[in-house]
């Protein structure tokens, strides 16, 4: 449990840092762009955004690798490290009316350094945890990465609503934003000395290491078609993550006139519904499986999330309904994500497999949602955003009919992913893993 507290505070601390940037994303495209056209300073601050996402593929094929061959452990300390710095760096840049256009440019180089850290952090944090579960409760256990991953994105949204009751939005604007990033450094101190308190799995130990060299590697052509496995099985809630989770309450506030406050105190309701729904959808996916899952999630995003936006306007009870209903869906399969993409890799490849197509899929899919939605909203074809989140939910579903179910399965014995290639012994391994 020591290290799955480690593991869990990390993750609290890594999505709090990376959350603060869309939180404080008007007050940023104040401070680090020319503020004479405020739409264009906020389409320029989140192309930052997306732009720290382009780093986060490198990152998790480097750290990645770095935990199939030194251990899972290492890259969470030297991750959780380079987050924590780049947090202080955005908080101590000058802004754009002190050095120009050079601030916009520090300010894209800590957003990169950041997206290193965090593609590194989160695929090595899925297959580390996964590692340490019991088989049984596998499901469960990975509803603790997304777990701490909303929990830090509600603390990151209560420190909003914290500097806007105390300093105001003047104040805010002016200086509080800066004291929440340097607060998100200093709480990096904390983790840091439980991560290195934690243990390495069994898993890596037992099989990584040098024996992990020698292992045979994947064919291209294998890893080719696992790789857009996973991202057919990621794209579709890794967008709705970036849409309901962490951008709702900025939308609401730029793009339909909602008072800040209410803003994030109605986000920070509806992320508590979604705490509870994590751990629940968890438990029930090691019962009926991750197939019949992944299918439903991108049945119901299909449906409900178009209507849940159009739900949305200035008043602050229609961000909780739609928040917290768009993250229920999300939720279902996020949930069991880091242990369903987990038990499609062999250990020795495992860290890098998880962190590189994950990378991807969130670089391609998570990090452009808020610019195109918010492009699209003022370009008045809002519809159209809602159709590619619609398609991007309609490939989940495809993935979930191409792979076959992986429930407790034994991550020592871990075969072809795909349906058609099951390999004899496989559910046996499974039934063993699962009494």
């Amino acid at each position: 449990m020591r290290s799955l507290r480690a593991a869990v505070a990390g993750n609290v601390l890594e999505w709090f840092d990376w959350t603060l940037y869309s939180i404080f994303s008007t007050y940023i495209a104040a401070h680090f762009f020319d503020k004479s056209n405020p739409s264009s300073a906020l389409l320029s601050t989140l192309a930052v955004f997306a732009v720290g996402f382009l780093a986060r593929p490198l990152g998790g094929l480097v750290f990645g690798r770095l935990a199939d061959r030194r251990g899972r452990k290492l890259v969470l300390v030297v991750t959780i490290t380079i987050m924590s710095v780049a947090s202080l760096a955005i908080a101590l840049v000058p802004g754009y009316e002190e050095i120009g256009v050079w601030s916009s440019v520090l300010l894209l180089v800590a957003r990169l350094a950041q997206g290193l850290a965090h593609g590194g952090e989160s695929g090595v944090s899925y297959t580390y945890v996964s590692e340490i579960a019991p088989p049984r409760h596998r499901g469960l256990w990975s509803s603790s990465v997304f777990f701490a991953v909303t929990l830090g994105v509600m603390l990151a949204t209560a420190l909003g609503t914290v500097c806007t009751t105390l300093f105001g939005e003047d104040g805010t604007a002016d200086y509080g934003w800066r004291g929440a990033f340097v607060f998100g450094a200093l709480l990096g101190l904390l983790v840091l000395w439980l991560r290195k308190t934690a243990e390495e799995t069994s898993e890596f130990t037992a099989k990584g290491g040098a024996d992990a060299a020698a292992a045979p590697r994947l064919g291209r052509r294998q890893a080719l078609r696992l790789g857009l496995l996973v991202v057919l099985l990621a794209c579709g809630h890794n967008c709705a993550y970036y849409v309901w989770a962490t951008f709702a309450s900025s939308f609401a506030i730029s793009q339909r006139g909602m008072d800040s406050q209410s803003a994030f105190t109605a986000s920070l309701l509806a992320q508590a519904v979604a705490l509870g729904l994590l751990v629940f959808w968890g438990a029930v996916s090691d019962r009926i499986g991750r197939r019949p899952m992944i299918i439903a999630m991108g049945i119901a995003a299909i449906v409900l999330y178009y209507p849940l936006s159009l739900l949305i306007t200035d008043e602050p009870w229609t961000l909780f309904v739609a928040q917290a209903v768009g993250m229920g869906v999300w939720a279902m399969g996020a949930a069991m994500y880091p242990a369903f993409i987990s038990e499609l890799f062999p250990t020795h490849t495992r860290a890098a497999g998880v962190a590189l197509a994950t990378s991807v899929s969130v670089a391609l899919f998570g990090g452009t949602a808020p610019y195109l939605m918010t492009w699209f909203d003022e370009s008045g074809l809002a519809w159209v955003f809602w159709i590619w989140v619609g398609l991007l939910s309609a490939l989940a579903i495809v993935g979930g009919l191409l792979v076959r179910e992986t429930r407790g399965i034994d991550l020592g014995a871990v075969s072809s992913p795909f349906r058609d290639r099951r390999r004899p012994g496989a559910g046996a391994g499974r039934r063993e893993a699962a009494k």
